[in-house]
């Protein structure tokens, strides 16, 4: 994400500038203001997405039909289409082309009612639980249940609600009373522990589940108040213009903003609320979370154990008591469930502890081959302190990195932007300018204006030989505009996932207050981040949706699993522009042999021919019905547990690389014992659990090679 303070002065100066015209919008003629604060709220929201948005989608009966449907399974009405009834959303169609009005400054009745029809089906569907959940569940009888809400309608009458909630029920109790027989299997034989019978562990599942539901209900009665189905129901208002525009009410915004401070987690990393869970939304550089390999965006958090105590199921928890069960003292033990993307649940160890946020700056090693030097340069974030001149900057720690790898005469370097979401604009194009002569490297274009051309002026180039830049599905923002213009220019080799995340927006938080405005983005209406602006490579096409596509693309585990923004329906289409004058590097290589050869070696490869066929495998399970027979469930599970050991052994099993650090980094920690002892892990991992850094080396050394025979052959032209 590029950041407001990322942004050149003249970008800031044109926001502010479209804000005043926002400021300036009245509600027209004689109109009286709008009466209540959610009519207040809704109508200044529906200006700023018309008026300012980059690509705003008209605000008419299609876009009222849109959010009335999304609204509807959102957590705080019916996002598992267990609760309410057709005939209730049949009650409510009379709104479903009214949502446009209320923006437009008509009263708010459409939120009220859901409320009033919510409350009043929560407090029957409690009852239901209650008794499917009193008596034995079947486990022998040939069932399936299908709950992907895209699918499937809300319950005609009481008695399919009925059956909808007990093969819920009985799919939750399933996978606990699994996980009580492999216990029971493991601890088999111990004088200590008492064996218990199918019955009774059975009915231990079950209540379980009840807590579970128990707790979900006290928050839905008692928590979840109308202002809570309100802002939900503004921040779906927003969030259908596209992805990265939202609504934070006051709590939220001061919530959303300690979240990104990092300050207060104790394992380094951000939580989200998705698909009834509690999901890892980012990772701190050098928290213990990152350090551990074992965490990624997107892991569910299935429960959370305190040391070797038994583990809390987060089923029916929000993130801020996600948070709380997650806390704890510096140095104690905690232990996540995670569901992972694949679909398999992993048990890891987390030790808490403080952020260390040195270790999210650039570093660089040596990879010795037969083929020559390699120099590796790491960046998990293009980061700048733009409170302090003096302080760190990406572009300016990158270019003592690649100084240092020159004086260690290496033959060709590999840039890691795996995982890199991005950060400051000004630094990804001077960053860029260390590789080129000069020219443009990213183009930025608002909703009325011309593109705007952020050029490296510099005609110095620092380091001109074999350069391979490592992405993946989580490279975006910044790393996306770095990728695109080292490929534009043809400057180097992209390998990586086939394509990159594919954000290509920016956004800016601005306060609902339309008398303090962007200048007061904590506003006590909320804030909107808005999305003003849009990147386009100097080809003319935009990173937005498409991200950047490898030149060499590797197998990948998470290739097809949902996570890019071309997987959400309402991100901003891809489109192109005018193509920017500027020159291919004059000394690209051909791709084409390089590209070959990289892909015999795919061929041969036991780990990438793994990674590809359980990739594949693992998305089709992931696509198929809920099963509620015990046998074939526990058939499922220990398949996708064979498949995940698998996947565990693939970077186990990884040749070691030459990997060594540099004597004066290695000195730069000398006294700082813990700094030193975890670039020394960090060294460490880079020699045998990253088969995709190999190949990038094997890549980069076929570079080295071509580069010489074209040196070889221009010499030898030279002497005939």
């Amino acid at each position: 994400m590029v950041k407001r303070k990322n942004l050149p002065v003249v970008l800031i100066i044109l926001g502010a500038g479209l804000f005043l015209a926002f400021r300036t919008l009245g509600l027209g003629g004689g109109d009286k203001p709008p009466a209540t604060k959610y009519e207040k709220i809704l109508h200044n929201v529906g200006e700023m997405l018309s008026e300012i948005h980059y690509s705003p989608k008209k605000i008419d009966d299609n876009f009222s039909r849109e959010v009335f449907k999304k609204f509807l399974v959102n957590r705080y009405v019916d996002e598992n289409k267990n609760i309410l009834l057709q005939s209730d959303v049949q009650r409510l169609k009379k709104y479903e082309t009214k949502i446009d009005n209320e923006l437009l400054g008509e009263p708010v009745q459409f939120v009220p009612e859901v409320s009033e029809i919510v409350k009043k089906r929560i407090l029957e569907t409690e009852q239901i639980y209650k008794e499917v959940l009193s008596k034995p569940f079947d486990f022998t009888k040939e069932e399936t249940a299908n709950f992907n809400t895209d699918e499937i309608d809300f319950p005609k009458n009481e008695a399919e609600r009925k059956e909808v909630w007990r093969k819920r029920l009985k799919s939750l109790t399933l996978d606990r009373y699994a996980d009580l027989l492999d216990a029971r299997e493991r601890n088999k034989g111990k004088d200590s522990v008492k064996v218990k019978t199918d019955a009774e562990l059975e009915k231990e599942a079950r209540d379980r589940v009840m807590k579970i539901m128990d707790r979900i209900y006290e928050r839905l009665k008692v928590k979840i108040n109308d202002d809570d189905r309100f802002n939900e129901y503004v921040k779906t208002i927003t969030e259908s213009m596209d992805p990265h525009t939202t609504y934070f009410p006051p709590v939220d915004k001061r919530y959303f903003d300690e979240q990104m401070s990092g300050s207060f987690f104790g394992i380094g990393a951000s939580l989200r609320e998705d698909e009834g869970g509690i999901k890892i939304g980012s990772l701190i550089t050098g928290s213990p979370a990152w350090k551990s390999g074992e965490v990624a965006v997107g892991d569910m958090i299935l429960k959370v154990g305190q040391g070797v105590a038994e583990p809390v199921d987060l089923g029916g928890f929000f993130v801020e008591d996600a948070v709380k069960v997650i806390r704890g003292k510096q140095g104690t033990e905690v232990r996540l469930t995670l569901k992972k993307a694949d679909g398999s649940v992993k048990v890891i160890s987390l030790i808490r502890d403080k952020i260390v946020q040195d270790e999210t700056f650039a570093r660089s090693a040596i990879v010795n081959t037969t083929g020559g030097k390699i120099g590796f340069i790491y960046l998990p974030e293009f980061y700048a302190d733009f409170d302090n001149p003096k302080g760190p900057r990406c572009s300016e720690d990158v270019r003592k990195e690649i100084i240092k790898l020159k004086e260690q005469k290496v033959d060709g370097i590999v840039m890691d932007l795996r995982n890199n979401g991005g950060g400051s604009l000004y630094d990804v194009v001077q960053m860029v300018g260390l590789f080129i002569e000069s020219g443009p490297i990213v183009q930025v274009k608002d909703r009325d204006g011309k593109p705007q051309i952020y050029p490296d002026r510099d005609k110095s180039i620092l380091y001109d030989g074999p350069l391979a830049v490592m992405v993946n599905e989580f490279s975006a923002s910044a790393s996306e505009i770095f990728a695109a213009a080292i490929q534009d220019y043809d400057r180097g080799i992209i390998i990586g996932s086939t394509s990159t995340y594919g954000k290509g927006t920016v956004q800016r938080n601005i306060g609902l207050d339309k008398n303090l405005g962007m200048l007061n983005p904590n506003s006590e209406l909320g804030t909107v981040k808005l999305t003003l602006q849009k990147f386009y490579r100097i080809n003319g096409g935009s990173t937005q949706l498409r991200g950047v596509s490898s030149d060499i693309a590797l197998p990948d585990l998470a290739e097809y699993s949902k996570l890019r923004e071309k997987d959400n329906p309402d991100a901003l289409p891809w489109d192109e522009i005018q193509k920017a004058d500027y020159s291919r590097w004059k000394y690209g290589l051909d791709l084409a042999p390089i590209k070959k050869a990289s892909d015999d070696r795919l061929k041969t490869s036991d780990a990438f021919t793994k990674i590809k066929f359980n990739a594949e495998w693992l998305a089709k399970q992931n696509d198929k019905v809920a099963q509620l027979n015990l046998k074939k469930y526990q058939e499922e599970q220990k398949q996708m547990k064979a498949v995940a050991r698998q996947i565990d052994s693939l970077s186990k099993s990884a040749k070691e690389l030459d990997v060594e650090a540099m004597a004066e980094d290695l000195k730069k920690f000398e006294y700082d014992a813990g700094k030193l002892e975890r670039f020394k892990q960090w060294i460490k991992s880079l020699r045998g659990n990253d088969i995709y850094l190999g190949e990038a080396v094997n890549v980069v050394n076929d570079m080295i090679v071509q580069k010489n025979l074209v040196y070889n052959n221009n010499n030898n032209s030279r002497k005939n």
